[in-house]
């Protein structure tokens, strides 16, 4: 099967897959200057079946999605952080989603004093961020194309990856005003939970498309640092 070069890196806000083992270094998109952290990057062969929240078989395109399918018995639906409803009291309408990026926390107001609470991804030092967005497109099984500024700091990377379980972006991606940043999905739930990302929202692959269902384009987003 053709090995796809993908990075963790720059301002695609993706999640590695690389043919060896590399590291490669970040910069601060405010100081302009290298990062000390350096990105490790991880390998996973492309001909091996995940075996965790890697997607939705039913949904993956190009695949059946029948119960003979053998990814269907390959992807049991993990999430590293449980989904919840909890009580919320605060001054957000429902249907609003707030990020707290110190809790690494997405909250999806609900009527009636609650939100339904998940687990995600936030980006690293050097890469954090605040502030007020809309939800201007939803996309399934989204295709990744790295931005200019990081083809330039990484000329290995592929210029195009269609949408599909190796793709950084996961299963559902909801992009944010007009900025470079997405609440996306992830194919490595260990990483929810940590400060990993270059300013994205990551997201389990079962949790981003619970949330992707939910929410309408047009909804108000609220990233809290």
């Amino acid at each position: 099967m053709r090995r796809f070069v993908v990075a963790l890196g720059g301002l695609a806000c993706a999640t590695v897959a690389l043919a060896s083992p590399a590291a490669a270094y970040e910069i601060d998109p405010l100081t302009r200057q290298p990062l000390s952290d350096v990105l490790t990057v991880r390998v996973r062969p492309q001909n091996v079946l995940p075996t965790a929240n890697a997607a939705l078989p039913a949904d993956i395109p190009g695949t059946p999605g029948s119960a003979a399918d053998p990814l269907a018995s390959a992807v049991p639906q993990m999430t590293a952080i449980p989904r919840e409803t909890v009580a919320y009291s605060g001054p957000y309408a429902p249907g609003t989603i707030v990020v707290s990026t110190t809790e690494r926390r997405l909250y999806l107001v609900q009527p009636g004093g609650e939100a339904l609470r998940y687990g995600v991804g936030v980006g690293r030092p050097g890469f954090t961020w605040g502030g007020n967005q809309t939800v201007t497109m939803k996309r399934e099984w989204p295709d990744w194309r790295p931005p200019a500024e990081m083809l330039r700091r990484r000329p290995d990377l592929p210029r195009y990856m269609k949408g599909g379980i190796e793709n950084p972006l996961g299963a559902r991606a909801m992009y944010l005003g007009n900025t470079i940043y997405r609440i996306h999905g992830s194919n490595e739930p260990e990483t929810i939970g940590t400060a990993v990302s270059s300013g994205c929202i990551r997201m389990t692959n079962e949790d981003v498309t619970d949330l992707y269902s939910r929410v309408k384009v047009g909804a108000r987003v609220v990233v809290q640092r």
